[in-house]
């Protein structure tokens, strides 16, 4: 079966460890966000893209979910001396893939082309794709200082401030990265990862032809809750569709991908809501979400399949 996975950061980093043990890297492709993207120190910076290059190749630190296992921190300690920017923190081994994007970036590839190339380098043989080559960026308004970047909200002020609205700059200006439209169009079964609904899956959508393309596949696609029992296990997703009017429970999530998903696959412990999530025209499965090792994550990945 052909699959297609449409990925934020963790929460999809975590399903993809379960989806290659069932899928066969030649029929696996993973869209991923790069609303998230930034440039600092004069690096070009994909998070999204390397959480899932790092938690799939087994890399990432298992204490911070992101970033590689065994870090130092020399590179920042100087930063902060020279009273340069240092609260997005950059570990001295995971600097070096912003080195090598930068610097093939710089050579005229494509975004695709050096994630293609870092994904080989970590062992990782299915197919990554960034939604868009070109750049996009998630932007956040806040209720006391205006619009910031997402990284500014999401790692400088620790997603601690009120948000009224997110919009995604320069979206209207982009092409989808060649493939990505191909693969939705074509793969057997597409998968919504158990990502942030408005600032991971929202910002793949906003690229032109995304989610038309998704609407017609409407049928074939399964999305996975990312909020249960009311809370999202990692993040500001619950708070956040609170502050953006939404509501934070699985129902919340139906109704958000109503237009692009046909079936939500929902927490055990949100099993009294299905009925709710039927009549938003969703069919709701209900089964355990959490992740807590590959063997839950391959479990999960097979009822997706299913």
């Amino acid at each position: 079966m052909t699959v297609a996975v449409v990925c934020g950061g963790v929460g999809a980093a975590r399903l993809l460890r379960g989806m290659i043990q069932i899928v066969p890297d030649s029929e696996l492709t993973a869209i991923a966000n790069v609303g998230d993207d930034i440039v600092l120190h004069g690096l070009n910076i994909s998070p999204d893209l390397d959480t899932i290059v790092y938690t799939v190749s087994e890399a990432v630190s298992a204490e911070r979910g992101w970033g590689l296992e065994g870090e130092t921190w020399q590179a920042m300690e100087a930063l902060g001396r020279y009273g340069d920017t240092n609260w997005f923190s950059l570990g001295d081994k995971d600097i070096g893939t912003h080195l090598y994007r930068t610097h093939r970036l710089g050579e005229g590839a494509t975004l695709a082309e050096v994630t293609g190339e870092i994904a080989k380098a970590w062992d990782l043989n299915f197919t990554l794709l960034p939604v868009t080559n070109d750049v996009v960026r998630t932007m956040v308004t806040t209720a006391d200082e205006g619009e910031i970047s997402f990284q500014d909200y999401f790692v400088r002020r620790q997603h601690d401030v009120a948000v009224t609205s997110v919009r995604f700059a320069g979206a209207d200006h982009c092409q989808p990265a060649p493939g990505v439209l191909e693969t939705i169009n074509s793969a057997e079964r597409i998968v919504v990862a158990p990502s942030n609904p408005a600032v991971s899956i929202d910002p793949v959508l906003a690229i032109p032809g995304v989610r038309d393309a998704l609407i017609a596949r409407r049928a074939d696609t399964v999305a996975v809750s990312p909020i249960i029992g009311g809370k999202a296990l990692k993040g500001p997703a619950d708070r956040l569709l609170k502050e953006l009017g939404r509501e934070a429970t699985a129902v919340g999530v139906a109704r958000w991908y109503a237009e692009v998903v046909g079936t939500l696959i929902i927490d055990e412990i949100d099993a009294d809501l299905a009925p709710a999530i039927e009549a938003e025209g969703v069919k709701a499965v209900v089964v355990p979400t959490i992740m807590k090792d590959k063997a839950d994550a391959a479990a999960l990945a097979r009822v997706c399949l299913s």
